[in-house]
């Protein structure tokens, strides 16, 4: 662990330290005046208030008075009665004044003066001096807060974590050919100065969770080989007012006493989401993000430092930090296709010892649409499975299970299910299956299992064999007749319906919303965009556009569900052997249900 990291962790401790000895004063504060109300009851039978005290002594019946410096309480002894008593005086000097005089008068009244002790001088000290502890604390607590904006981690030549290069990314060839002029930038910065090219001031990096963004910044910055100044948007935001902006100044501070460098900001939709009105939680964001906005306008030509930053929410990030002059580039990085699927396998599967059986590309290929994170994730599992199994190398069987595993969720064969929803699960996953095998545009049937996995009865696996950019209406219609082929099937077979089918008539329903009011493939309302809209702005579509919209989705749900009935009806004998199958296999996997149908 480097210095600056282990001040950082130094300063968090201290941090935490302050806090829990707050918080543990103010509940010995609470605990006290807890105590305190609750035994208010039992003292009162021990207190002499002080006018009776001066009747009592009038007539005689005080046997001992016990007073201590300092103290407006006495203790006080009555004639004819055990216990002791405790009294308030307002004035101490005055009363002992009256004890003597009543002993001059002839009352037996037996007088001790007793000095303060240490620990209750000390108590009494603290007690007096407890709010000006508890402002200094405070005080110390939010200037340390404030401090936290020097938190941004610097990552420089000598004390990098990581050595990350682009030759360790695999699958972003042409992001990564966008972001070497910004390493040449850095490097030298002269070369473009004599063309009259100003650097960039800022690159927005977005994409799905898992497809690298922050890995990329990190390779800029060990191309580049400049400090690297790193922050999450989410260390910005405090529960007080001014130090968001406080922090964002002491970054940029930072970054242009080592420029060049490089000032990454993950997640930066924490910070940088739309300005809205300025009333609670907002003021201090909208101050947060309006400092960003004016520290990255106010880079001189001579300092070279360059903003990198990460969101997979780019629609929610304010327009004027998206603007020429901030951040002047926006990379989409996407999911990777086949080939960098295959590059990114073998770059984590350097330290993974395979089996000779093993087929990186063959993986590559059922495994569209995943993105860097879970391919390294799908690895790993199988190295881990690997190891439980007690096998020499990871072979294609922990592959498979690790994609299930990470896909699905894991195998419960340990519950126990009753004959009736085996039944049920059976016909449910035959149904998907038999209906997905006789539409054109659904891809083939990997594996239909009624043992459950995650939070799933059963599941039926697809081949996701092909890179997929664009979806057609025919496609997305024949989605919606597969999804719903598993409660079509429960109708069909047993006369009747359950909640198995919940996950996919919501997703059903989700594509057949997305395809009316976000993609213009209803016939009637056209090609409009309905989503997001506020409620004014769909008045312009007429008075009952929203039972319209309703109206077109529950047509394509329907309509899908009427198809996927008949399709069963046509294909009842397959059904019911695939159903049986896997009542007694408990799994059919592609060779299997391929010879139902051969």
């Amino acid at each position: 662990m480097d210095n600056k990291e282990q001040k950082g962790n130094k300063k968090e401790k201290k941090m935490l330290l302050t806090i829990s000895i707050i918080i543990l004063l103010i509940i010995l504060i609470v605990g006290s005046l807890g105590y305190y109300f609750i035994n208010k009851d039992k003292k009162d039978d021990k207190t002499l208030a002080y006018t009776d005290l001066i009747k009592e002594m009038s007539y005689g019946n005080i046997e001992k008075i016990e007073m201590t410096t300092g103290s407006t309480s006495i203790k006080v002894k009555m004639k004819d009665i055990e216990e002791e008593k405790t009294s308030i005086v307002p004035q101490t000097e005055s009363f002992i004044d009256l004890v003597q005089a009543k002993v001059a008068e002839g009352n037996e009244i037996e007088l001790i003066q007793k000095p303060k002790s240490f620990f209750v001088q000390l108590s009494s000290v603290f007690i007096s001096l407890l709010p000006t502890i508890l402002m200094v604390v405070l005080i110390v607590m939010i200037f340390k807060m404030q401090g936290m904006g020097e938190k941004g981690k610097v990552y420089d030549d000598t004390e990098r974590k990581t050595k990350i290069k682009f030759d360790d990314i695999a699958g972003l060839e042409e992001e990564k050919q966008e972001l070497i002029e910004i390493v040449d930038f850095l490097k030298r910065p002269e070369k473009f100065a004599r063309m009259g090219a100003k650097i960039p001031r800022g690159i927005l990096l977005y994409g799905k969770p898992g497809t690298g963004k922050t890995l990329i910044a990190k390779a800029i910055a060990g191309e580049a080989d400049v400090p690297f100044i790193s922050m999450s948007g989410s260390e910005f935001i405090e529960m007080f007012a001014g130090l968001g902006a406080s922090r964002v100044r002491k970054l940029f501070e930072k970054a242009r006493k080592v420029s060049p460098c490089i000032v990454f900001i993950d997640e930066i939709d924490a910070i940088g989401a739309r300005r809205t009105s300025n009333s609670g939680a907002e003021t201090e964001n909208n101050q947060t993000l309006n400092q960003l906005l004016v520290e990255m306008d106010g880079f001189s030509s001579e300092e070279t430092i360059i903003v990198l930053a990460a969101t997979n929410r780019p629609e929610m990030l304010d327009k004027a930090l998206l603007r020429p002059g901030r951040f002047d580039r926006q990379v989409t990085i996407p999911t990777p296709d086949l080939k960098g699927r295959l590059e990114i396998l073998k770059i984590h599967a350097k330290d993974k010892k395979l089996s000779d059986e093993v087929n990186l590309e063959s993986i590559a290929e059922d495994t569209a649409g995943f993105t860097g994170a879970e391919l390294a994730n799908i690895l790993n599992e199988a190295a881990i499975i690997a190891t439980k199994e007690k096998h020499d190398d990871i072979e294609n069987i922990d592959i498979e299970e690790a994609v299930k595993k990470v896909t699905v969720g894991l195998e419960k064969r340990a519950r126990v299910i009753s004959d009736k929803d085996k039944k049920l699960t059976a016909y449910h996953e035959a149904g998907h299956a038999v209906v997905s095998r006789y539409l054109p545009t659904q891809t083939d049937v990997k594996e239909v299992s009624i043992i459950p996995r995650g939070v799933a009865g059963g599941y039926t696996m697809y081949k996701s064999d092909e890179d997929k950019y664009y979806v057609s209406k025919t496609e997305m219609k024949e989605k919606l007749i597969a999804l719903l082929g598993g409660r079509a099937a429960e109708q069909l077979v047993l006369d009747d319906i359950s909640t198995g089918a919940s996950n996919d008539i919501e997703v059903a329903t989700k594509i057949a919303r997305d395809m009316v009011t976000k993609y213009g493939m209803s016939e009637k309302l056209g090609p409009i965009d309905f989503q997001g809209k506020e409620p004014y702005e769909m008045q312009m579509f007429g008075e009952d556009i929203g039972d319209k919209i309703g109206s077109e989705v529950k047509q394509l749900i329907d309509t899908a569900y009427n198809n996927a009935q008949e399709l069963l009806k046509q294909h009842r004998d397959k059904l019911d052997m695939i159903a049986q199958a896997l009542l007694e296999k408990e799994k059919i996997n592609e060779q299997d249900f391929k010879k139902f149908f051969d």
